[in-house]
């Protein structure tokens, strides 16, 4: 597996400073109502970066693109002049809220994502202070899912399993960890996730029995 010249350099570090300061250096860039709406901010954010995000990458950007359907797993994606292809999902997290817990993706959606060594999902999160609608950003994370350490991360109950930042106020790094690793540690994850689900679909399964036997002998 080629390694990324990005991901396994300090490059990523230099990606993370580049994109805090051109964010900080416009950082009235919010109306009003955007400003009051964390999901606005989000999308103000990510579609700033769209735009800039290729500048932002400079000479290891080979091809690039930020124009996807809502759904999808990139908000920006590009390849490096090692043909190597990311994808990256854009969040945002304002400081002062106590609690935050973001999708990332579907761990369907990423086993078959990661079927080719080639393919990196990367976390692009901007962390970021407001007064009215002044941002500030503070931090910016700039890393592939592997280098998210699973003390961080959670699985939701929606479709597969959805990969999920337990709160963003506390996001750990695993620099250079190793991808088998991660998805090894990503399949033990989920031999134990879905006995669980399976579990709390009986009981629901029993509660409706219940409930269908009550209402078969209640009086119209």
């Amino acid at each position: 597996m080629k390694k990324s010249c990005i991901f396994h350099t300090d490059r990523f570090r230099e990606v993370q400073q580049r994109t805090k300061d051109f964010l900080n250096s416009d950082p009235d860039f919010l109306s009003a109502s955007t400003a009051r709406s964390t999901r606005a901010f989000g999308d103000a954010v990510a579609t700033i970066l769209g735009e800039h995000f290729q500048e932002i990458i400079g000479e290891d950007c080979a091809e690039y693109s930020a124009t996807f359907a809502r759904r999808s797993m990139a908000d920006i994606a590009f390849k490096d002049k090692d043909d190597l292809y990311y994808v990256v999902d854009v969040k945002t997290h304002r400081e002062d809220t106590k609690f935050n817990m973001p999708n990332l993706t579907s761990v369907e959606r990423l086993a078959r994502f990661y079927e080719e060594d080639s393919n990196y999902f990367a976390l692009l999160l901007v962390k970021y202070k407001l007064e009215g609608t002044h941002a500030t950003i503070s931090d910016v994370l700039f890393a592939p899912i592997e280098f998210l350490d699973w003390d961080c991360l959670t699985v939701g109950a929606l479709g597969w399993g959805q990969i999920q930042i337990a709160n963003s106020n506390r996001v750990c790094l695993r620099p250079q960890h190793s991808r088998k690793k991660w998805m090894l540690e990503l399949c033990d994850i989920m031999s134990e996730f879905y006995p669980r689900e399976i579990a709390k679909i009986q009981t629901r399964i029993k509660y409706f029995e219940r409930l269908r036997d009550y209402w078969e002998h209640k009086q119209e």
